[in-house]
């Protein structure tokens, strides 16, 4: 899961593409990066860090361009460093960049492809680098010495036909244009909008409609699943249809935890789906445990406050914010390493002890991973004094891993997997533990948009719904995410590939 955007307009972009990626820093925190085109040039600044570390007002100026792209990075295939970070740029054909949002499921075939039949290097272990050699190697072949906007989708069709699982992508052609293309699931958010000036209309392009908020654009719609569209540098906007069968089967989780409230999904609005999952939430506890002694609900900070709200007001139960949050800690599920997490719970949120002494507590969490979160923030419950520790999770147990973008652990290592719900409870601490049922998550979702008949609930259910990922495919991604398997990576020392990281401004 990361951040993507791309702006074309009538004066440098710089600017306008840095505050974007602050404002979907949320969706990658690991490493960000800026290409922009100015004549014929393609500017470049790129590193790991937050948006705010990587980009500095020496790096600001040589930025130059009107139109350009970004790109905040989360790892998912891949490990971490600096020859990492997006976007990726490829020198044929004309000058190509790209910045890529999901996870290739057939990336280590088409890897092998692209060496052997397409002659095409691929320079580290990044789907999304494999991504954008395949539309440079198909582009390429259209022969043409001034791409034309038919050439880009005719190229986005065979991008369809070679590449499988979840992408949202934006590109940029040197001196001829902006791309964006997502793929026929839509599995991966993509929206684009407008905004007019004196001089014309800019157009730009993000994986939430937040993005556009900040910068004054009007949001138009989301781009569709097998979509594919561009904008020319001088502002003519273009689209189609490219893919030979599309179906918008969005990834749910995004509703649950990733996006922000405040953004539209595929025409769902963030915080309704999360206030109708309170609700449900506050439903299902009435029906099971109408005699509840809840005396007062608790967020988890952040994402579970939507949710939380609105289940107090059902339940007409106290609602009160228990925590206090340290924002300078990163999300804790990614980390390798149970003592690491543990150590960064206690870091990230503090108690408010006059909130849990002598109470029964309710604690809200958007969902429950690996469980060690869950468990530290209940132990931190009672240490603060409180009578009895309650569980909620807005979301149903995850018991199988991701495949589309977002690191989620091996399956083993899911606290849900292979348990009952009491077990859970019994592993968390928690003195009783309650799920939401699959069938009101996707209800609360739905209810914003009845055109979608349904959404990618892999995690819930394991079914993978693009069809190719089987056992095998599970047993190699476990192997690669385990913490133990992290941890090495983190210890190993690449100075080879560090050495090739550009982080001055220009690619030639």
């Amino acid at each position: 899961m990361c951040g993507v955007v791309g702006i074309v307009g009538k004066s440098d972009v710089n600017v306008g593409l840095y505050d974007a990626l602050t404002m979907l820093q949320h969706r990658g925190q690991d490493a960000a990066g800026i290409m922009t085109c100015k004549d014929g040039r393609i500017n470049q600044r790129k590193d790991v860090g937050l948006v705010r570390d990587v980009f500095h007002t020496r790096h600001m100026a040589r930025l130059e361009g009107s139109m350009g792209i970004g790109h905040v990075r989360y790892p998912t295939a891949g490990s971490s460093g600096p020859a990492l970070s997006q976007p990726f740029y490829v020198n044929s054909p004309y000058g190509i960049c790209l910045a890529h949002n999901g996870n290739l499921t057939n990336a280590e075939d088409l890897m092998k492809h692209l060496f052997m039949s397409d002659l095409r290097h691929v320079n580290t272990d990044s789907d999304s680098e494999v991504l954008l050699n395949i539309f440079a190697h198909e582009l390429q072949l259209q022969g043409k010495m001034k791409p034309e906007p038919n050439d880009v989708f005719s190229t986005i069709k065979r991008v369809h036909r070679r590449c499988q699982g979840a992408y949202a992508a934006v590109g940029m052609i040197a001196s001829y244009g902006v791309f964006a293309f997502r793929d026929p699931h839509g599995i991966r958010p993509l929206v684009f909008g407008t905004r007019e000036t004196p001089a014309g209309t800019e157009y730009m392009v993000a994986s939430e409609s937040v993005a556009l908020d900040v910068l004054g654009f009007k949001l138009v719609r989301d781009v569709a699943p097998g979509e594919g569209i561009y904008i020319d540098v001088d502002g003519h906007f273009h689209s189609a249809q490219c893919a030979d069968q599309s179906e918008l089967v969005p990834c749910i989780f995004e509703h649950v935890y990733f996006a922000r409230p405040d953004s539209i999904i595929d025409d769902i609005a963030v915080y309704k789906c999360r206030l109708r999952m309170g609700e449900k939430l506050a439903e299902k506890i009435l029906a099971i445990n109408p005699d509840h002694d809840i005396d007062v609900i608790i967020p988890v900070p952040d994402t579970s406050r939507v949710s939380a709200q609105s289940m107090a007001e059902v339940l007409g139960v106290k609602f009160r914010e228990g925590f206090m949050k340290n924002r300078y800690i990163g999300r804790t599920f990614i980390m390798p390493g149970q003592k690491e997490r543990k150590r960064s719970v206690r870091q990230k949120l503090n108690p408010v002890k006059l909130e849990f002494q002598g109470k029964n507590v309710m604690l809200v969490d958007d969902s429950i991973v690996r469980g060690t979160t869950s468990r530290e923030i209940i132990q931190m419950a009672r240490d603060a004094g409180a009578n009895k520790v309650y569980m909620a999770s807005a979301a149903p147990p995850v018991r199988y891993p991701n495949v589309y973008g977002i690191d989620m652990p091996s399956a083993k290592e899911l606290v849900a997997h292979g348990h009952t719900v009491e077990e859970v409870a019994e592993i968390i601490g928690a003195d009783w533990l309650v799920y939401q049922d699959l069938e009101d998550l996707i209800e609360s979702a739905r209810e914003g948009n009845s055109a979608i008949k349904r959404f990618d609930c892999a995690v819930f259910n394991g079914e993978y719904i693009t069809g190719d990922v089987d056992e095998h495919y599970l047993h190699n991604l476990a192997s690669e995410r385990n913490d133990s398997a992290k941890m090495a990576r983190e210890g190993q020392s690449r100075p080879e590939v560090v050495g090739l990281h550009n982080s001055g401004s220009g690619v030639h």
